[in-house]
């Protein structure tokens, strides 16, 4: 992944749905701590937005995302 992102830490407190991480394909349960994660406002809007994995967001340069086909 190449660019600036924002990046929004969740709390499990606020987390209610069920989320696939690109970084792993594996979900991420309701109540579990996560990052949200969207282009910069200049490259995409809040519809790109993306729930990762904490470790797995922090462990992108090193592995490439996952896609479901």
């Amino acid at each position: 992944m190449e660019g600036e992102f924002r990046v929004r830490a969740l709390t499990g407190e606020s987390s209610t749905k069920t989320y696939r991480c690109p970084g792993c394909d594996q979900e991420i349960k309701p109540g579990v701590p996560h990052v949200v994660v969207w282009p910069h406002e200049d490259f995409g809007d809040v519809s790109d937005r993306r729930h990762w994995h904490t470790s797995c967001w922090n462990a992108r340069h090193r592995r490439t995302p996952t896609t479901r086909g």
